[in-house]
């Protein structure tokens, strides 16, 4: 039996044909040296009161990566958050559509903030590279698998993986820890990413990986002479 995805009531059979002839969708696979993006989870995505928010989704994906971030800081994957500028000039906010970031709302969702130690990255694009060191600082540790999460699915979640495939790194979005305003956009984009620029995988198999990380860099202990 077919696994069901949560695209199918969307995509029309005929399309999911066509991308399986050139062998889209075909899964990349773990690495070995993963980091964990948390793409601006901030009240403005998230809070219902500020008109950017990824409404019903919002709250949902905050308990979802509250849950990844977890198993990620216990296996020792580090975590990176990102968060919008607040455009001061209009060469900063260039041609965007929609309201952008507000002071107000720029903060990263308390329930999931970073810990001291954990890398910040304020961006002034959609895409966690564009604009920051971000490739250079995952060069620089090692890294070969960029697991995606954040809001929303359609803007800055894609624009990042889409830039990280670009990058030559892994890119691994967690379904249940991305979201979108509308649920059309927040499937088709997701489906549009597994079959081009990354595996979409669910929560349980992202914490399931973490947890046999942790495993594999588990000091062994001796037992006792025999």
């Amino acid at each position: 039996m077919a696994e069901v995805r949560i695209w199918d009531d969307v995509i029309p059979e005929s399309d999911k044909a066509w991308f399986a002839r050139g062998r889209h969708g075909e899964l990349l696979g773990f690495g070995q040296h993963p980091v964990l993006l948390v793409v601006d989870v901030t009240y403005d995505f998230v809070d219902p009161k500020f008109p950017m928010a990824a409404g019903e989704m919002g709250w949902g994906v905050v308990r979802s990566i509250q849950a990844l971030v977890q198993a990620a800081r216990q296996a020792d994957v580090p975590v990176i958050f990102t968060q919008g500028t607040v455009p001061t000039h209009p060469a900063q906010r260039g041609r965007r559509k929609g309201t952008g970031s507000t002071r107000e709302g720029g903060r990263i969702v308390a329930e999931i903030g970073p810990r001291e130690g954990e890398l910040v990255i304020v961006k002034p694009k959609a895409s966690a590279f564009f604009g920051t060191p971000l490739a250079s600082w995952l060069i620089g540790i090692g890294v070969d698998t960029v697991i995606v999460t954040g809001l929303v699915t359609s803007g800055c979640v894609r624009a990042t993986v889409v830039d990280a495939a670009a990058y030559n790194f892994i890119p691994v979005v967690v379904e249940e820890c991305v979201g979108d305003r509308g649920i059309v956009s927040h499937k088709v984009n997701l489906f549009d990413m597994h079959m081009k620029y990354a595996d979409v995988v669910s929560l349980k198999e992202t914490i399931d990986y973490f947890t046999g990380l942790a495993a594999l860099r588990r000091p062994v202990v001796p037992g006792p002479p025999r």
